[in-house]
């Protein structure tokens, strides 16, 4: 995968270092040369700057003249007088032939020698000095040139490192706040001066992205939502004619055929009656949360389902864990109705899958600041690889009886997500049934 991060700093680093390279290639060897035109220039002044007086065996034997730190460079003196003859030669190398005036280069033995002869009117002045000191010298010159340099690049890589990271950090908060951002949050992304003009383009066409899905999502939403609310009505007419037909011998039939027929009736409406819920629940991604009390909640969906656990001898009743006090209301930050559905879908598929003669338990709970409700049933419970599947939209699994329509616990799912719950399923141990545990609830403190 491409990086532009990468590719800038590959080719602005690499390019850096390859001007650095060539920019100190030719500094060093520039520096080489004009120290080499310097030490020449010291040659000339050494040659020039010599007594006159500088001559015969009583110098060469007791005194050297006076040449400052090229005394340690190794430079030899050689003077001739005017007849020709060797009148003064420095003592620590061998002695040179006589050597054209001017600037030379000569070898002797294993060295290399840069030499400058001097004609003068009464004598000739021969100086030299090896290249291999002069070399020296010189790369250690240039080498003093280059620290700048050397000094320079790693500060300039960490300045680009610096700059490219400032530049594309619009484009990592671009990325996080679409990172972070609910599966249902379709709202336009929000331009501010800080936003660069090439980026713009990019936000422009994310937000007029955006609105074309709100549209299609909301027309989805519309449609599913106008299409239960256009068959609840007529299927509710439908089982009312249904029932008054049969108590007043209008229709006739078999005893049996009319109960199946009023059980698929019944199974179409409440699966109308859950679509229209889903549909309800997709329309309002956003959650006003209130204080509420779950205790309340959970007393009026006991009762309201009582009457069905009685028709099925199910004992269905409420419990308060770690209660606060005895009538501790467990007040929550929620959205009213959803619980109300919540806990509904949850007791109605507990009842549905409990045999005759059952029980279910709605247990409210807290722990810290966090508060949760578990629905514990002694039905058949779920095949453990079916726990996964069961908040799929219209799953039902290979054993599972009764008028569900698949979508109770699709329903929990996403109204617990819209409370950023947890929401967990596990077969009860030692014993059969199912227990949901639902919690993270933030208590509220009055």
């Amino acid at each position: 995968m491409t990086s532009i991060r990468r590719w800038l700093l590959g080719w602005l680093i690499f390019g850096m270092a390859a001007a650095s390279g060539v920019a100190g290639y030719g500094i060093f060897h520039t520096a080489r040369e004009e120290a080499s035109e310097l030490f020449d220039y010291e040659l000339r002044t050494v040659a020039l700057s010599l007594p006159s007086n500088l001559q015969g065996p009583s110098d060469v034997e007791h005194r050297s003249p006076d040449l400052g730190d090229l005394a340690d460079d190794r430079v030899v003196i050689e003077i001739w007088d005017r007849a020709g003859k060797l009148v003064y030669h420095s003592m620590q190398v061998p002695m040179f032939a006589r050597l054209r005036e001017g600037y030379s280069t000569v070898e002797r033995g294993e060295y290399h020698w840069r030499a400058f002869g001097l004609q003068q009117p009464d004598r000739y002045i021969q100086v030299a000095q090896p290249v291999s000191v002069r070399e020296d010298l010189a790369l250690t010159l240039a080498l003093h040139t280059l620290w700048p340099l050397g000094l320079l690049l790693p500060v300039t890589i960490v300045l680009v490192l610096l700059v490219v990271a400032r530049g594309l950090a619009p484009i990592g908060s671009l990325s996080r706040a679409l990172a972070t951002r609910s599966i249902d949050s379709l709202e336009p992304l929000r331009l501010d001066g800080a936003v660069p003009v090439e980026i713009r383009p990019l936000v422009e066409a994310l937000n007029d992205l955006l609105k074309r899905l709100n549209t299609a999502s909301q027309a989805q939403r519309t449609f599913i939502a106008d299409a239960a609310h256009e068959l609840r009505s007529p299927l509710a007419a439908l089982k009312l004619q249904l029932q008054a037909a049969s108590r007043d011998g209008t229709l006739k039939g078999e005893g049996q055929a009319l109960e199946r027929v009023e059980e698929r009736v019944n199974r179409i409406i409440h699966l109308v009656q859950q679509l229209l819920t889903l549909a309800r629940e997709d329309a309002h991604p956003v959650t006003s949360m209130v204080p509420v009390s779950l205790r309340r909640i959970g007393e009026q969906a006991v009762g309201d389902f009582s009457l069905l656990a009685e028709t099925k001898e199910i004992d269905l009743g409420l419990e308060c864990e770690q209660a606060r006090t005895p009538g501790d209301p467990y007040t929550v930050l929620a959205e009213p109705h959803g619980m109300t559905v919540l806990l509904g879908n949850l007791i109605n598929n507990a009842i549905r899958h409990t045999p005759r003669g059952g029980k279910v338990d709605v247990v409210l709970k807290r722990s810290g600041n966090q508060v949760g409700v578990e629905v514990v049933d002694s039905g058949s419970g779920i095949p453990e690889p079916e726990l996964e599947r069961v908040f799929d939209r219209f799953y039902r699994g290979e054993e599972a009886q009764g008028e569900g329509s698949g979508l109770g616990l699709a329903i929990v799912s996403r109204i617990a997500q819209r409370h950023q719950m947890t929401l967990a399923l596990r077969n009860n141990a030692g014993r059969s049934g199912l227990c949901v545990d639902v919690f993270g609830l933030t208590a509220y403190e009055a």
